[in-house]
């Protein structure tokens, strides 16, 4: 369990230096568009992938604070993995937002988002990238069962 401080440390460190944020125009590039209904989050997330593991991971928009910091770490979490992997790793994410039991060994940095779960209406900040990436790499795992 990280303390407070650490925590605000992490999602400050990433939402003012966000990794992984740049504008992508490279067409071997999956993306989606992700916007909320309420607040200014509007991220577009890329991913490049190889028939099994993601080669490169991206974002870029407009977020607040959670949403920026969350889409960062997520993309340096699943960067180099399997679509497995990332899968599963996003998946660990999702169940410690819905107060399940998770792996916080595979969450890394991501464990700062531990209390979300408590403010209702910053779930969907937490959520928006991730989802993106999630949705991507869905996409990424159909095409390959296609060809």
């Amino acid at each position: 369990m990280m303390d407070q401080t650490l925590k605000r440390e992490i999602i400050m460190d990433h939402y003012q230096t966000p990794r992984n944020k740049k504008t992508i125009t490279d067409e071997s590039y999956k993306s989606k568009h992700m916007a909320a209904d309420s607040c200014i989050d509007d991220i577009t997330v890329y991913i490049k992938g190889d028939g099994h593991k993601i080669v490169d991971v991206a974002f870029d928009g407009v977020g607040c604070t959670i949403s920026t910091a969350s889409t960062s770490i997520m993309s340096e979490l699943i960067k180099g993995k399997s679509y497995d992997e990332a899968l599963a790793i996003i998946q660990e994410y999702e169940d410690m937002l819905d107060e399940k039991e998770y792996d916080e060994d595979k969450l890394e940095e991501a464990n700062a988002f531990d209390t979300l779960s408590k403010q209702a209406n910053r779930i969907n900040c937490g959520l928006i990238g991730v989802k993106g990436f999630k949705e991507v790499i869905e996409e990424l795992k159909r095409d390959e069962r296609e060809q």
